[in-house]
């Protein structure tokens, strides 16, 4: 990690961090939040991005959270099987924005920036997250993100993350979907490759 260098000014101060959320529905506000995933982006020697440490946590539905027998039924999640290691929200964000926030100094940032496949909607049960376990210390910016579907269909005419990433040249398990770490990570695989694709390089 010692070759590493700092985002601060590749993003004007933004550090993007992608972020993948597993729910009980499609409502932010009254849908449970079930597995948060991060990945970090790191700036290599040669100014090319590539993906970074990573964090997965699997969530307890808050008090009176709704779930969607549809939805867990794409996702494959029991949200309450004995052996998943479920921790409540705010512990789960807590340390996840303790890691960023450590990041974000170790890169010079000022905010981090959430990158997400349909962006929006992972922005969205973040931020009612944060609401309702009330976390002052928010890194993200509140509605600022970077979207590969958007992304995705500039570059590769394809928008759906498995049709984007095959597009792209990187492997893709339809088996491994839907879940956050595996969609986390695949997503920064694409966000590195599409900027590198254009040569993006840190300024100064």
């Amino acid at each position: 990690m010692s070759d590493r260098l700092p985002l601060g000014n590749r993003f004007r101060g933004f550090m993007p961090v992608v972020i993948d959320v597993e729910c009980g529905g499609f409502n932010p506000n009254t849908d449970a939040l079930l597995e948060i995933a991060a990945v970090l982006i790191e700036l290599q020697p040669d100014g090319r991005l590539a993906p970074g440490e990573n964090w997965r946590f699997h969530i307890q539905p808050f008090p009176g959270a709704k779930l969607e027998a549809a939805s867990l039924a794409v996702t494959g999640i029991d949200p309450f099987h004995p052996l998943r290691p479920a921790i409540a929200e705010k512990e789960a964000l807590t340390t996840l924005f303790k890691e960023v926030r450590r990041a974000m100094k170790d890169n010079d940032c000022t905010r981090a920036i959430l990158v997400g496949h349909n962006a929006y909607f992972d922005l969205n049960f973040l931020n009612a997250a944060i609401a309702r376990t009330q976390i002052k210390r928010n890194p993200f910016h509140p509605f600022s993100s970077f979207d590969t579907a958007t992304l995705g269909g500039v570059v590769y005419g394809q928008t759906v993350l498995g049709k984007v990433l095959q597009a792209a040249g990187i492997g893709w398990d339809s088996s491994e979907a839907h879940s956050a770490a595996y969609d986390a990570q695949r997503t920064a695989e694409l966000f590195c490759e599409v900027c590198n694709r254009f040569g993006a390089r840190m300024s100064g």
